[in-house]
């Protein structure tokens, strides 16, 4: 079994010392989709929510979250953050939005937590602005898709 990077010899938590690796180019890209109904679809769709565009705050948010990731998740590194790009596609057919979040830094260690956190936060904005009218709501299928620069190189989970 692999070794878990966020524990010592004795077991106990610790923060990965990432002092001795490369400063690298690195990408994260992670997906999160958002299911509800048809109805609360068109509401967001016809900008008609009565909380305001629920896209454009959903995505300053998933962009502000990428940010504040090392404040959210203890043993993660603060990172100088070079982009973030969050990618909002309405799927009628599945009754979803689908979300995109990249991210990207030159730094010791990679942004995947960040691009999980602002996927993750997109999706919890876009619920929160229409729960009023649908609270069935799914977010779903919350995962890493593209992790690319470091050591380990680049890894595509699609």
């Amino acid at each position: 079994m692999p070794k878990l990077n966020h524990f010592n010899d004795q077991g106990q938590a610790h923060m990965v010392d990432v002092s001795s690796k490369k400063i690298t180019s690195r990408i994260a890209v992670a997906k999160a989709s958002i299911i509800m109904n048809s109805d609360t679809l068109e509401i967001i769709i016809n900008g008609s929510a009565k909380k305001g565009d629920v896209l454009g705050i959903a995505r300053t948010a998933g962009i502000m979250a990428a940010k504040k990731t090392s404040e959210l998740i203890p043993l993660c590194h603060p990172l100088p953050i070079t982009n973030v790009n969050i990618d909002l596609n309405i799927e009628p057919s599945k009754n979803s939005v689908e979300i995109t979040a990249t991210v990207k830094t030159t730094g010791q260690t990679g942004v995947e937590m960040e691009a999980l956190t602002a996927a993750n936060i997109t999706a919890l904005t876009i619920y929160d602005m229409v729960k009023a009218v649908d609270k069935t709501m799914k977010i779903t299928d919350i995962r890493v898709t593209l992790k690319d620069g470091g050591k380990s190189g680049r890894l595509v989970c699609e």
